[in-house]
């Protein structure tokens, strides 16, 4: 990872001297070296970003903003990211011409948290070694496989194949692979399994630990209203706290709906929950019923494909075979 990071150090210094942007969204080290967090560049700072296995945060939701503004922003995409870029591109959220895109490589990103459950705390660096990742602590060096620590959604990347980009910071087929291949239903089919009563206890027991921070919807691409429903003083639910499990449940289950078709199964809202809710389930079990209805359809995979809830085939499924399937969530 040192040497891509050097690679990209190198690569964004290039297209910032040469003019071809003004700036770039990278990310930057935090108090913590597990503390990446998505920053803005020029030239005078640009040799604060860094570029490691805790730089998870999906970038293109910035591009909605940054490309209102003068000049040309570069924005730095994993394989995972790009769906993103392009779902967001189809809806006509940015600028195309005011963004340049640069494709860069991701062996999968790792999950802090994980590491903690593993016992391995007081963080103080890591490197990896192959499929080992070596943990500098305040305690001594630590060693973890790193397949036990990805972040979920590398656990089911989807490939590391850019589906956008001005440019490749290394050629496709040098690209690493993440070392994943779960199935990212799996969890889904298991609650489906569930009766009704166990499903309801399940969701009611996470939910129930939500702070309404809106962090999950801050930080999701597919949430890019101007003007949120739940910040609307005349929607009676603005910035409102939950006060009972009604509230908790309808926060979630709108939002849900909200994104259903469009989600991009970025995971996003599961990485930032500070009370680790894993509210991915919801928008996988749309997505699962989504390829069952209506043939396998991955969000931002293109800027051609129809969204199959925003067209109309007489294919589509007709309501009453919906409702006889059942097994919600």
């Amino acid at each position: 990872m040192r040497e891509i990071n050097e690679m990209l150090q190198n690569k964004v210094k290039e297209l910032l001297d040469n003019g071809t942007v003004d700036r770039v969204i990278g990310w930057e080290a935090g108090d913590f070296c597990y503390d990446m967090a998505p920053a803005m560049f020029t030239k005078d700072n640009v040799d604060e970003l860094l570029y490691n296995g805790f730089c998870g945060a999906n970038q293109s939701k910035y591009l909605i903003s940054e490309s209102q503004k003068e000049g040309k922003v570069l924005t730095l995409l994993k394989p995972c990211d790009t769906y993103s870029f392009n779902q967001l591109l189809k809806e006509h959220r940015f600028d195309r011409e005011k963004v340049y895109a640069l494709g860069i490589p991701c062996a999968g990103m790792l999950d802090v948290e994980k590491m903690k459950e593993l016992g391995i705390t007081g963080i103080l660096g890591i490197s990896e070694e192959g499929d080992t990742i070596k943990v500098k602590t305040l305690y001594g060096e630590k060693e973890c496989k790193k397949a036990d620590v990805l972040l979920e959604r590398c656990k089911v990347c989807k490939g590391n194949e850019h589906k956008a980009y001005d440019e490749l910071l290394i050629p496709a087929e040098e690209a690493p692979e993440v070392p994943g291949g779960a199935d990212r239903f799996d969890l889904v089919e298991k609650l489906e399994a569930m009766s009704e009563a166990e499903r309801f206890d399940f969701w009611r027991g996470e939910l129930s630990k939500c702070i309404r921070c809106n962090a999950c919807r801050n930080v999701c691409p597919a949430c890019s209203c101007r003007t949120c429903v739940f910040d609307n003083a005349n929607s009676g639910v603005a910035a409102k706290a939950n006060v009972d499990s009604f509230e908790e449940n309808m926060f979630h289950i709108i939002r849900a709906f909200h994104v259903a078709g469009r989600c991009t199964d970025c995971g996003e809202c599961s990485r930032v929950c500070p009370q680790q809710i894993p509210l991915h389930l919801l928008n996988r079990k749309f997505i699962k019923d989504i390829d069952e209805f209506y043939g396998e359809f991955q969000a931002g995979e293109d800027l051609e494909t129809a969204g199959p809830l925003t067209a109309y085939t007489q294919e589509d499924c007709e309501p009453g075979i919906v409702m006889e399937k059942g097994g919600g969530m």
